[in-house]
């Protein structure tokens, strides 16, 4: 099952990171994200409530796939693992979620900013750069360059019209929070249709 998930994430390219003050705000941006042409969802954590959010786009849209942010303890991991979430995402090393992750058969896409830090999680399968604003697209060049062949994923203060250069500097997909709750689902689609 991994490995069908990793490529769903490779192919949709874009992954929205939803980070809203209750459960409500985020279901509804994932539904309108979804209605239009989005195939993968990430909510987060630290959301309040994102377990029932979880829980109603998995019952109401089955073929979306759907992952939880923002996971850094063994429980949080694994009520999202039992709410239907297909993969996880840490903002840093987390070993107990990817021991929980890893016995469940689910890909953790493990945060790191250091070249230590995203060595080590990529040495293991996807790696989410974060915060990747920081740094920005030169700084992930210079990641692959001594990384090549890693699977990246950049998160953390990038927007909409940047999602292109991250790919075409090597990120395995995109992730792009906040903007997303906001933008016309129109924009969405003309950017997804021209990646």
């Amino acid at each position: 099952m991994e490995q069908s998930v990793l490529e769903k994430i490779a192919s949709a390219k874009l992954v929205p990171v939803l980070r809203a003050d209750t459960a409500d705000s985020a279901l509804a941006t994932a539904e309108r994200l979804l209605a239009n042409g989005l195939t993968v969802i990430e909510l987060t954590a630290t959301t309040p409530g994102w377990q029932s959010a979880l829980a109603r786009l998995h019952a109401d849209h089955p073929q979306a796939t759907l992952g939880v942010g923002t996971v850094v303890t063994a429980s949080d991991a694994a009520a999202a693992l039992d709410g239907g979430a297909q993969f996880l995402v840490s903002p840093w090393p987390a070993p107990p979620v990817r021991d929980m992750a890893e016995a469940r058969g689910h890909p953790f896409l493990e945060g790191g900013f250091t070249p230590a830090e995203l060595a080590a999680a990529t040495a293991r399968g996807v790696a989410k750069l974060f915060p990747a604003h920081v740094g920005g697209v030169a700084y992930l060049k210079s990641l692959l360059a001594v990384l090549p062949g890693a699977r990246i994923m950049p998160t953390g203060g990038i927007k909409l019209d940047q999602v292109a250069q991250w790919l075409a500097a090597g990120a395995f997909a995109v992730g792009v929070g906040s903007e997303l709750a906001d933008i016309p689902a129109s924009r969405v689609r003309e950017v997804l249709d021209e990646l």
